[in-house]
């Protein structure tokens, strides 16, 4: 690899590769030492093609989510099944491996612009900025970049764009899947908005089970089924469907609802 060798956005993969290393190293004891990750079927990342896969997921922070998502696959690819065990996964990281967030939260701080370094592809919401409720049309060169990402290699997407539970999956998300045909892999995630603050920076809990599954890929006829069939499924894929209301304890949602009313602006 070039010293100077540029991915399809202009990022030099050579920076990226140690800040990966870098901010995989500085976080590796977020999930395996203050709290731990529980993961399920990352076996299946290892038969997966090198570019043309969608991942899709329910979101519970702004960066801690991700994050973990980049320990998970890269200690899968390197042989380590549902383990993160021994941080040496991360001298050699995938680098095609990319995440849609919105453009307001990946420049909000230095953290953030580091982090979306190491793969953002920032999209503005076309529901909501800076607190307040919008309606605007999706821009074409946001969904032009996410088909970009996914020519070159993965994408990791939180279809509902928000880390508020159970709330509406994003026909964008749809649209892609069907535009685009990618090989969807749903995740589900837990244990996230208990072990962090909402940016998923500070810790504020330990010895909190954290939990990663990754599920088979989703069976989706591209060519008949309809965006709202998409949408049902996804929901259904990453459980944020309605019917799993009724398997979370009602204390849990009217904790999360209290914490809901004391946010001044969401992702």
């Amino acid at each position: 690899m070039g010293l100077f060798k540029r991915n399809p956005f202009g990022h030099i993969l050579f920076l990226k590769k140690w800040l990966i290393r870098i901010m995989g190293t500085m976080t590796h004891r977020r999930y395996r030492g203050f709290n731990e990750l529980q993961i399920e079927g990352s076996e299946i990342f290892k038969d997966l093609p090198e570019n043309g896969v969608l991942f899709v997921s329910n979101h519970q922070t702004y960066f801690a989510d991700v994050v973990a998502m980049f320990h998970v696959f890269n200690a899968s690819l390197s042989g380590r099944t549902d383990s993160i065990k021994n941080v040496g996964y991360l001298w050699q990281p995938k680098l095609n491996l990319y995440y849609v967030a919105a453009k307001e939260t990946m420049q909000a701080g230095l953290l953030a612009r580091i982090l979306a370094y190491a793969g953002a592809i920032t999209v503005e919401r076309t529901w909501r900025e800076k607190g307040k409720e919008v309606n605007r049309q999706v821009k074409m060169s946001d969904i032009t970049n996410i088909s970009r990402a996914l020519e070159d290699g993965w994408v990791i997407t939180f279809p509902q764009g928000t880390t508020k539970p159970f709330k509406p999956i994003r026909k964008g998300t749809a649209h892609i899947i069907r535009q685009y045909k990618p090989i969807v892999i749903p995740i589900v995630i837990d244990g996230f908005r208990r072990s962090f603050d909402k940016k998923g920076v500070v810790i504020k809990k330990k010895g909190i089970l954290q939990s990663m599954v990754i599920k088979p890929p989703l069976d989706v006829d591209y060519e008949n089924d309809s965006i709202d069939d998409i949408v049902e499924k996804l929901e259904y894929a990453i459980e944020q469907h309605p019917s799993f209301l009724k398997v979370i304890p009602q204390e849990e949602l009217e904790a999360e609802e209290e914490l809901n009313k004391k946010r001044q602006w969401e992702y």
